[in-house]
This record gives structure tokens, C-alpha cells and sequence, in this order.
């Protein structure tokens, strides 16, 4: 009769060894990626993203091509009218004429350009309500507000220094008929330049902070328009004792003292005005930042 006993089992080493555990989540090594993709720092993910939404809009191009054209084309412009009106035109107005002011003149216009698309760049996802999903993926509300001022820093600087250089020497070229030409390494010319670059990309970033702060466009545009310039208009009509002390120090006059190659009366010094209006940028950003913090999105 067979016995009934169940067989003794004895467990060998190799039964004893523990099986994985699979509950446990470890990356796979098909995607040595995902290591470098979280290693990375976020602020160049952010930096990524925010470069991504600037160039992904059509009224970018539109705003900055505008931009370039306003600045290269009104220089032309002028330099040929004067060209053209120069045989009747007094001694004394040939003796204060200034090849390089006249070659940057478009800036005036192209500031309104820049200081639109500035506040675009921040109200715009107010307006259509991604900003809530922007300030989901990046709970850092400061780090997202620095990643689009120095995207727009970047591409408005570029922009900007390239259309100056273009639009000068374009200007110079009209000039030249005359012999009333300028040249690049003329005191102060270079700098000049290069400043109505550096210029438009301040203005640039004032505006971003403005738009950070009222985020709302219609508002943000029209008190950056009121800010370069209707607030210097109304400063010329007061008396001279109170428009001579303060009035260089408004954001828009101290700002253009850095592409005037020759210093007017009561202005201030080309670095000094560019310092200046770089501490309005700076200060307005700071308060942009304390009420993105605060305020709900």
C-alpha cells in the first residue's frame, strides 16, 4: 500500500535565492535619457519652453520685423530729405547737423514696437488663460517671470544692434552724395549704435514688467506708451527749473542719452543715462515679481 506521506522538501541554494521585486520602480535601461533629463536644471528647461512661446507666435515676427523696418527705413528716410533740402538750407543748420542722430532717428518709432511686444509677452497668456497652466508646470512663478525677461533681453538686443548697424550704414551711404557721412570709428559713434540697440532691449524688458504687474494689454501698452512718451512731453512745458532737474532722469530721456552722439544741455552722461534707465527696468521687475507671488493667476 503506498504511503500517504507527502515527500519531505528540502530547498536547495539555488530555490533559497529572492526574486526581484517587481513592485519596485527603477528606469529602464533602454532610456538612459530619462537620468539626464532629470539631472538637468530647470531653469534651462523653463528658458526652453518660454524661447519656444516667443517663436512659436506669428506677431513676433510681425512686431520685430516692424521694429527693424521703422528703424532702417525712417533713417533713410530723413537722411535723404536732408540730402535733397541741403543746398537751401542755412549755415547754421548745416553746422548742427549730426549724421548719426539722423541714421537712428527710427528709434523713436520702434520703441512703441518693442514696448507692444514686450507686454504681449505677458499678458497675452493672461488673456487666454495659459498662464495657469504655465504657473502649473512651473510652480516657480519668479523663475518663470526671469526666463521671459531674458528670452525677450536676448532677442530684442540681437535685433535691435543689427537694425542700428544696418540702418547707419544704409543712412551713410545716402549721406555720402553729399560728403555729410559719418563713420563707425568716429568718437562716439560705435557707441552710439550699439547703445540704440542696447536701448531697445531695456525698453524691452520695462515692458515685460509692466505687462507682469497691471496684465492686462490694452492697460500695460498704454501706460508704456504714456511712460516714453507722453510723460516727457508734459515735463517740457513745466518750468525750466523743474523740467532741467528731473527731467533727464525720466525713464525715456535718460535711456537715449546712450545713442546721442553729441551730449545736450541738461542731459545725462551716455552710461550714466543707459545706468539709469537699466534701474527702472530692474525696479520694475522687482515689483513684478513680489506681486506674481501674491496675486492669484
Amino acid at each position: 500500500m503506498p504511503s500517504t506521506t507527502a515527500p519531505k522538501f528540502r530547498p536547495s541554494a539555488r530555490s533559497l535565492e529572492l526574486e526581484p521585486d517587481m513592485t519596485t520602480l527603477t528606469p529602464p535601461a533602454s532610456h538612459p535619457g530619462a537620468t539626464l533629463r532629470d539631472r538637468r536644471p530647470l531653469f534651462l528647461d523653463v528658458l526652453r519652453s518660454e524661447w519656444t512661446k516667443l517663436r512659436s507666435v506669428r506677431s513676433t515676427y510681425w512686431i520685430l520685423g516692424a521694429m527693424a523696418a521703422t528703424t532702417i527705413g525712417l533713417g533713410a528716410l530723413l537722411s535723404a530729405f536732408y540730402t535733397l533740402n541741403y543746398t537751401t538750407m542755412s549755415p547754421a543748420d548745416r553746422a548742427g547737423f549730426d549724421p548719426t542722430r539722423y541714421a537712428l532717428s527710427g528709434l523713436l518709432l520702434a520703441q512703441l514696437a518693442i514696448g507692444a511686444l514686450g507686454v504681449l509677452v505677458v499678458t497675452s497668456e493672461y488673456g487666454t488663460g495659459m498662464i495657469r497652466t504655465t504657473f502649473a508646470a512651473v510652480p516657480q512663478r519668479r523663475l518663470v517671470l526671469g526666463a521671459k525677461a531674458l528670452v525677450f533681453t536676448a532677442v530684442t538686443a540681437v535685433t535691435g544692434v543689427i537694425s542700428c548697424f544696418v540702418a547707419f550704414f544704409l543712412s551713410q551711404a545716402i549721406l555720402s552724395s553729399h560728403h555729410l557721412q559719418a563713420t563707425i570709428a568716429a568718437p562716439g559713434v560705435l557707441r552710439a549704435v550699439i547703445g540704440g540697440g542696447l536701448y531697445l532691449a531695456a525698453l524691452g524688458v520695462l515692458a515685460v514688467g509692466i505687462g507682469a504687474v497691471i496684465r492686462h494689454t490694452a492697460g500695460a501698452i498704454s501706460t508704456v506708451f504714456g511712460l516714453v512718451l507722453v510723460v516727457p512731453i508734459i515735463v517740457i512745458f513745466l518750468p525750466s527749473s523743474w523740467s532741467n532737474g528731473f527731467g533727464p532722469y525720466l525713464p525715456s530721456n535718460a535711456g537715449r542719452a546712450v545713442f546721442s552722439v553729441a551730449q545736450q544741455p541738461h542731459t545725462l552722461a551716455p552710461w550714466t543715462g543707459l545706468a539709469v534707465f537699466c534701474a527702472y527696468t530692474a525696479a520694475t521687475l522687482l515689483i513684478a515679481a513680489v506681486l506674481l507671488t501674491r496675486r492669484d493667476a
